[in-house]
């Protein structure tokens, strides 16, 4: 853990109500990019009703709870697994799809692109 984010867990000696997504991830011990698929996945839910492009706030309360729950710990795991293997899989296929033709490994491509959107 960096300085910067064990002073912010050790403020005051108590957590904020509130966490952004960046500290959201410290405590799930994650990259703040790994919030999006969390919500995607609706393990996580934003306080209110945030528009796409505004910053997300995260109950606190809710938060610590719910890393108590080895089931749910179990769920955020494989949602984070299952999204970066569709990712990476996506990227695969779009460089497969630039360098030939597409009836070799391309091919195998196109239900990976269906499935991940």
């Amino acid at each position: 853990m960096r300085d910067e984010q064990h002073k912010f867990m050790m403020l005051l000696g108590q957590w904020p109500a509130r966490l952004t997504a960046e500290e959201a991830a410290w405590v799930l011990n994650c990259q703040p990019y790994d919030i999006a698929p969390l919500v995607t996945a609706r393990l996580l839910k934003p306080l209110g009703n945030p528009v796409a492009n505004s910053t997300k706030f995260f109950a606190t309360a809710d938060l610590l709870e719910q890393i108590k729950d080895r089931n749910w710990l179990v769920r955020v795991t494989n949602a984070l697994q299952q999204h970066w293997h569709h990712k990476n899989a996506r990227k695969q296929c779009r460089s497969l799809d630039l360098d030939g033709p597409t009836n070799g490994p391309a091919q195998k491509c196109a239900p990976l692109m269906t499935l991940a959107g």
